[in-house]
């Protein structure tokens, strides 16, 4: 018999969900994947800023040790663009606009050195591989992050310094996640230096034309069968088979699929919405999981004018509401994009915004950045917070308690119901890599039951 017998439905047209489903037709499965946006791709997202040119509105970076990312991009011929910059960077600090060849804030370079150190001793304490599991995990997981601040950090310098980087690499408010979740985050990633470092650490390079384009070719190996309009609003596993609930469409037309097996593929406030039947033994969000907070600002420009000035686009404000920037132009500077980062707090109060006075604050904060450049021919707003279908970027993050409660069951599949995406990955967590991980891990989950079951059947019919 050639392939497994199993009827499965993917939830989730995001890179996990893809990457299953792909995975689990190879092996013979029948396979639906159901996806309540329009498009495939989740939180990777193109945004068009020419006829040519796609920015990222969602996930865009990778690095080295990012291998079944990377694998992904060689097999369906995608290419990578360096993020590498040249020219100063520019930082706007107590008000005060600055511009230095290095990277590095014009904050005290021991303030900084002692936060770094403080931040490795708690990384290193964690064990990834079962974060709840880790010594101490039950003091480091009810305390938030900005809590151990207060009593661990006594320079201004470094409590200025600790919510930007946190924004940056974790799109998260110190204030709303764990000390537990920052530390495996961190770890998980890849450590605090890699994870900061373009050239030869996770920001080195983009996937030439927007990293969306990985999703939309998975999707279109699997042709029709994505379903694309499909939110699902409940998951019965009371039969012989599993049923998947779309309920009423536009015209009010009600729609279910039936499966042997189900990958829920969608970040876990998502999960949480749906409804189980038997219910849940542990749930997959709590009222104190977040959403990552992430707003992206793309301004677009003629070329990389601000190159002329000797400047490389790289920015970090201490106020926002662009907390940073960076210089996300094609290779070919058809275009000069800056793309802005709203994270952290500051993204909370910027969703609260109209999408005119978003524009409107973002551009006066670029004013103030880059004063030698025209206005941009294009601005548009990525707002992650406000998306009903993600509930934030680049990933949910864990409050206290988070870890002990949820961490054992991430990936403990609920009766037929199997579980996937970049929330469940124990390595590279929140990353496009940790999405891909999760989903071959579901897939040979599947298809080793397949097998089973199989297995089980020809011996019975002997």
């Amino acid at each position: 018999m050639n392939g497994i017998r199993m009827q499965v439905v993917v939830i989730g047209a995001g890179l996990a969900g893809l990457t299953a489903a792909v995975d689990l037709v190879a092996a013979g499965a029948d396979v639906i994947v159901l996806e309540a946006r329009d498009r495939v791709g989740g939180r990777m997202h193109g945004i068009p800023l020419s006829e040519s040119f796609s920015a990222d509105g969602g996930a865009a970076y990778l690095g080295v040790r990012h291998t079944e990312l990377l694998a992904q991009l060689r097999e369906y011929g995608l290419s990578l663009a360096s993020t590498e910059m040249t020219g100063e960077s520019t930082f706007l600090m107590s008000g005060q606009r600055t511009t230095t060849a290095g990277r590095v804030p014009p904050l005290g370079a021991v303030a900084l050195g002692d936060l770094f150190d403080r931040l490795d001793e708690v990384v290193r304490s964690v064990r990834t591989d079962a974060p709840w599991l880790s010594p101490d995990a039950e003091r480091l997981d009810r305390i938030s992050v900005a809590d151990w601040a207060a009593e661990e950090i006594d320079h201004p310098d470094a409590q200025t310094f600790l919510p930007l980087f946190l924004g940056e690499m974790m799109a998260a408010d110190p204030a709303s996640i764990s000390l537990l979740h920052m530390a495996f985050y961190l770890s998980s990633g890849g450590g605090i230096r890699y994870l900061n470092a373009f050239e030869g650490g996770a920001q080195q390079w983009r996937v030439d034309g927007g990293s969306h384009l990985l999703c939309e070719a998975l999707a279109d190996r699997l042709g029709d069968r994505v379903r694309l309009g499909r939110p699902v609003r409940a998951i019965d596993q009371g039969g012989g088979k599993v049923v998947v609930d779309c309920g009423p469409d536009s015209e009010g037309v009600s729609t279910a699929y039936r499966a042997d097996r189900v990958v829920v593929a969608v970040p876990p406030l998502l999960a949480q919405q749906i409804e189980f039947w038997p219910g849940l033994p542990e749930p997959r969000a709590t009222a104190v999981t977040g959403r990552g907070c992430a707003v992206k600002v793309h301004l677009s420009y003629p070329a990389p004018i601000w190159r002329e000035s000797g400047l490389s686009g790289w920015s970090v404000s201490a106020e926002g509401p662009l907390l940073s920037t960076v210089d996300d132009s094609p290779p070919d500077e058809s275009v000069g994009v800056l793309t802005g980062f709203v994270t952290g707090a500051a993204a909370s109060s910027f969703s609260a915004m109209a999408e005119a006075a978003q524009k409107e604050a973002a551009l006066a904060h670029i004013r103030r950045l880059f004063p030698q450049l025209p206005a941009p021919s294009q601005c548009t707003v990525t707002d992650w917070l406000s998306e009903p279908y993600s509930k934030g970027c680049y990933a949910a993050l864990f409050g206290p308690g988070d870890w002990l409660q949820l961490g054992p069951s991430l990936t403990e599949p609920h009766g037929r119901v199997h579980w996937a995406g970049t929330e469940t990955s124990l390595e590279f967590f929140g990353l496009m890599e940790g999405a891909i991980r999760s989903g071959r891990r579901v897939a040979t989950e599947l298809i080793s039951t397949g097998i089973s079951e199989t297995d089980s059947r020809k011996v019975v019919s002997r």
